[in-house]
């Protein structure tokens, strides 16, 4: 059980004195006792006594020889002629309240001498009285008011002061029963209880509100359980003994709570009355008493002579205090003292005072742990404040592992590793549970590195390493396991909780056989037995729960980490402090002498985690682990590339090899099973070079060397498919280096290095003269050496030459006229085009004519350069139609040039007059007429030349005519432009032209000299 309070006995009345105890009222340093004599004691309390802890066995007191707990200091014999049944202070009005005889008297706080007896109170029962700020309505000024409550059989009388001035308005209500009890839930509502149910009084609106509990609690609204209404079970009698009816009990609770008693019924309430939906509580007995003493429930059964102590959060009984006789509990009103300052509350019997001395809250949290009560210690750190601690929010996390760790022995995986990740463990604490498949033979030697005392395992005496077969049993644990090596190393992780527990309150935790710290070590040690023997379905349970808990730490890992294991910068996104707690959850704490950077403790756990993640996938969900190695991950390379090819998993160990960028490992891995064609069915997908294309094709730029090497055998084996590592519609293929790949290819097989430059130059539009050089050299060299046999090779290389002549303009015209000889019919056409890209259009003629005689392809030619002369892109003024009668009309056309080639070549060649004719006749409009009369000899006949003239007439209409349409469209302009100018465009708002008017008041100023205008001339200005 835990030790929360102690009791001290402080006041013990005389044998001689035969008086008896009645009320007890305790504030700041004095408590009144008033007796059944109707006598009033006051004592000073001594606090440097109470506050002192208790006597260690074998050792002297030394209250027996320094001064006494308690110290009388006066007696008011004629305080009351009869007993005191109830004290109570109004400290803000400096007044002493009482109960006695059934009249509420009124004293001074000081000299205790009568001050005034309500005699309205004739006849009551119960009284409370409560402070509170509170702000006035209008003005919002912060007044003190007090209240007294009084009850008077069915009568509840109100008084109030405000600011220490009594109100003079008394107000009163009445219940249906006689009222039992009084207990302020807040600075405005009363809780009362009645003979068979409680009642919600709100002294502001006067409403009354009946609250339904169970069983003796009360029933519906307006039920009356007549005279013996309330009576539980635990409370009667037999007949002829009579009937004990139980009081209705209440206290006030943690912030917005109350609990209310009556026999063995209980029921939680917030401060409007309505049920918290919580169990009940179990008590065997009904209790004389009940309080709230920060942060435990309190409960003094008089029958058995016993004060209970309860978490009201988990309503566990955490101790229970034999106070022989004890009959009456006094807490001190929370507006008299602080929650967490009444520790110090009292219990008495008729003869006695005991003050509960409580025992430190950090000690309190020790002794649960020491005694594995880890839910109670949970519970209890959620309820204390964190100024009440030391480190609460490292002792919570400590503990809520310590639980789940529990839970873990228990089989209850899920249980524990939401507990685990609720407490933010680290997952290497987690991990550690495992046995070595999961956890791997690593993790468990480093786990074990540190003993209970700090010293190292490696140098303990007596090491057993092997004695595997140790059972130690809960009740009787084998000595000789605390010096076994392997029990040792998988054992730390509950030792070393203990240990941090204890050492943060600042104690030393032993390891010997009769400490509670040693007991629960040992019972650790036959839980991490079992957990090196977790097997079969336990084994994959327990795996599958670890696989979620390794994926959330995965996710805070990369809040720190990046993709390639450098940190990230999040000061900006949160506090320093922040920071460091988040990674503080995330790794274990380092040992004395290791010195480890936050990046490097980092990394290894996440190279832990995402190795166990692995391992926990390999054994539960094998599918799984391909999606792990396609994202970025920290898993050691060896574990994963061991236990795939145990496997047989090529596909995803490859996958791997991908995702750590060991590229090299992967292509050789490819190219064995690739080449293999006897290999078995578990590398059937990998025959062939087609993964290992799919490979290269996902490599960036930067590694070009290592695709060139193992690209060199797909291109042999499938020259097709191996040239889409360089030919795909990719960004990697798109940015290779492309002289290197050129340089590749041409060792490999020419063909391929014409189909690359094919590729970058037509599909790629590079516009790099020397690939565009290189393509042409490669078509010349394979026209040059194809035979005349292969005549359909020979048009191929051919038609592609022609084509890429015409087209490209990146090409260096004057070394590809170099490579064409002037005699070689092959190359005539192309000779013809790279003398017109070198505007040398009279020798390209000259090839169409004379050499290849084909006058429709010098006419196709013309009329490209023609077309390409007098484009759009051209100037305005050399676009426009030129009349063709003026004989100065600039240089002559293109078709002058073939013009004059047939009527007047070169020798030994004849003039051609069909030709001739063909091209007056059909661009006769462009041929200037003044040097193309010249041309034509006199032997021709004029009628030859009608098609000419014709031509020619039909451009001059053309031209005099499109100018007439021009002049009549520039006229109309004109005309609609100087019409807006008058009459302005009609439109509301737009331009009013000259009828736009203006107005001139003797107030309008000049907007450039700022005088008025007067009779100044004006001129208003478009604008």
């Amino acid at each position: 059980m835990l030790s929360a309070f102690t009791a001290r006995p402080i006041v013990e009345l005389k044998p001689r004195d035969k008086s008896k105890i009645e009320s007890l009222l305790a504030y700041g340093d004095r408590l009144l006792v008033g007796l059944n004599t109707g006598s009033l004691r006051i004592y000073r309390v001594n606090e440097s006594i109470s506050d002192s802890g208790p006597a260690a066995a074998g050792e002297p007191d030394q209250r027996q020889n320094g001064p006494k707990p308690v110290e009388l200091l006066r007696e008011q014999d004629k305080f009351s002629k009869y007993k005191i049944e109830q004290l109570a202070i109004i400290k803000e009005v400096n007044i002493l309240v009482s109960l006695s005889n059934g009249y509420i008297s009124i004293h001074d706080l000081q000299t205790f001498e009568l001050l005034e007896t309500l005699v309205k109170t004739k006849g009551a029962s119960a009284f409370a009285v409560t402070s509170d700020v509170v702000k006035e309505a209008s003005t919002g000024v912060p007044s003190i008011v007090s209240r007294l409550a009084v009850a008077v059989k069915r009568r509840l009388l109100l008084w109030s002061w405000h600011d220490s001035e009594l109100s003079s308005d008394t107000s009163e209500l009445t219940v249906v029963t006689g009222i039992k009890t009084l207990m302020w839930a807040t600075g405005t509502r009363l809780i009362a209880g009645l003979s068979s149910s409680y009642v919600l009084v709100d002294v502001e609106s006067a409403s009354i509100t009946d609250i339904v509990g169970p069983g003796s609690i009360g029933g519906a609204p307006g039920q009356d359980g007549g005279r013996f209404g309330g009576v539980g079970v635990a409370s009667m009698g037999y007949i002829g003994m009579g009937i004990v009816v139980p009081k209705p009990l209440a206290t006030r609770l943690s912030e917005g709570q109350l609990l209310l008693a009556k026999d063995i019924n209980t029921l939680f309430i917030d401060t409007d009355g309505n049920p918290l939906g919580r169990r009940q509580i179990p008590w065997s007995v009904a209790p004389e008493a009940i309080g709230y003493s920060y942060p435990f429930l309190l409960a003094l059964q008089a029958t058995k002579g016993i004060l209970e102590v309860r978490n009201p959060d988990t309503l566990t009984a955490l101790q229970s205090i034999p106070l022989a006789n004890a009959n009456q509990l006094h807490v001190p009103h929370p507006y008299v003292s602080l929650a967490h300052a009444g520790k110090g509350f009292l219990v008495s019997s008729e003869r006695s005072i005991w003050r509960m001395d409580a025992l430190g809250y950090d000690a309190q949290i020790d002794a649960l742990v020491e005694r594995r009560r880890l839910d109670e210690a949970i519970s209890l750190l959620g309820m204390l404040e964190d100024a009440l601690l030391r480190d609460k929010k490292g002792r919570l996390r400590e503990i809520k592992m310590l639980k789940a760790q529990d839970l873990f022995d228990q089989k209850r995986y899920r249980d524990s590793l939401d507990l685990f990740w609720e407490a933010s463990a680290p997952p290497e604490r987690v991990i550690s549970l495992y046995p070595s498949v999961i956890a791997g033979e690593p993790m468990i030697s480093r786990s074990g590195q540190q003993s209970i005392d700090g010293s190292n395992v490696g140098n303990q005496q007596n090491s057993q390493a092997g004695s595997e077969s140790i059972q130690p049993t809960d009740d009787q644990p084998n000595s000789s396991e605390k010096h076994n090596g392997t029990a040792e190393t998988t054992t730390i992780v509950s030792r070393t909780s203990i240990d941090n527990v204890s050492q943060r309150d600042g104690s030393k935790v032993s390891a010997g056989e009769g400490s509670d710290t040693a007991s629960a070590y040992n019972r650790g040690l036959a839980s991490d037995v079992h957990r090196r023997e977790l097997e079969g379905k336990d084994l994959e349970t327990a795996t599958l729960e670890l696989a979620g808990f390794l994926v959330g730490a995965r996710t805070k890992l990369q809040r720190f980490l990046n993709p390639d294991g450098s940190m990230k910068d999040v000061s900006q996104d949160s506090g320093v402090g922040s920071q460091k707690t988040s990674f503080e959850d995330l790794v274990l704490p380092t040992t004395a002498g290791q010195e480890l950077g936050y990046e490097q403790r980092l990394q290894e756990t996440a190279k832990l985690v995402d190795t166990t993640l692995f391992r926990a996938y390999m054994l539960a969900r094998p599918s799984l682990a391909g999606p792990l190695f396609r994202r970025p991950n920290f898993c050691d390379a060896d574990v994963v590339n061991d236990k795939l090819l145990e496997s047989g998993r090529y596909n995803d160990l490859i996958d791997f090899f991908f995702g750590k960028r060991l590229h090299r490992q992967a292509l050789e891995l490819l190219k064995k099973f690739g080449q293999n064609a006897d290999a078995g069915d578990a590398t059937a997908q990998l025959r062939g070079p087609q993964r290992t294309v799919a490979y290269l094709q996902n490599l960036p730029p930067e590694l070009i060397d290592l695709i060139l090497e193992y690209a060199e055998w797909p291109l042999k084996v499938d020259p097709k498919l191996g040239m889409e590592v360089f030919l795909a519609d990719s960004e990697n293929a798109e940015t290779l280096p492309r002289p290197k790949v050129l340089e590749f290819l041409q060792n490999v097989d020419q063909k391929l290095a014409v189909k690359y430059l094919e590729h970058v130059v037509e599909e790629l539009n590079d516009a790099t003269p020397m690939f565009h050089q290189r393509l042409i050299d490669t078509y010349l060299a394979g026209l040059k050496s194809t035979d005349a046999a292969e005549s359909h090779k020979k048009a191929e290389y051919s038609n592609k030459l022609l084509n890429f002549l015409r087209t490209s303009q990146h090409y260096e015209s004057w070394k590809v006229i170099h490579q064409l000889p002037r005699d070689d019919p092959d190359v005539y056409e192309a000779r013809a085009i790279v003398l017109g890209n070198m505007r040398e259009h009279r020798q390209a003629l000259e090839i169409y004519v004379f050499k290849l005689g084909n006058p429709e392809k010098a006419e196709d030619y013309c009329n490209q350069i023609y077309l390409t002369e007098t484009s759009p892109a051209s100037s305005p003024a050399r676009s426009r139609r030129r009349s063709t009668t003026n004989s100065e009309e600039g240089p002559p056309s293109i078709y002058h040039s073939l013009l004059s080639l047939y009527l007047s070549p070169p020798p030994p060649y004849e003039p051609q007059w069909r030709p001739a004719l063909e091209i007056l006749a059909k661009h006769g409009s462009r041929l200037p007429a003044s040097s193309t009369l010249a041309l034509i000899p006199e032997i021709l006949p004029i009628q030859k030349l009608e098609s000419y003239f014709r031509s020619r007439i039909r451009s001059a209409n053309t031209i005099v005519n499109e100018a007439r349409v021009v002049a009549s469209l520039r006229k109309a302009v004109d005309m609609s432009e100087e019409a807006k100018l008058h009459l302005g465009d009609g439109s509301p708002g737009g331009n009013a032209g000259r009828n736009r008017s203006v107005v001139i008041t003797e107030e309008k100023v000049c907007g450039v000299c700022h005088k008025r205008f007067g009779g100044s001339a004006i001129k208003v200005l478009p604008k």
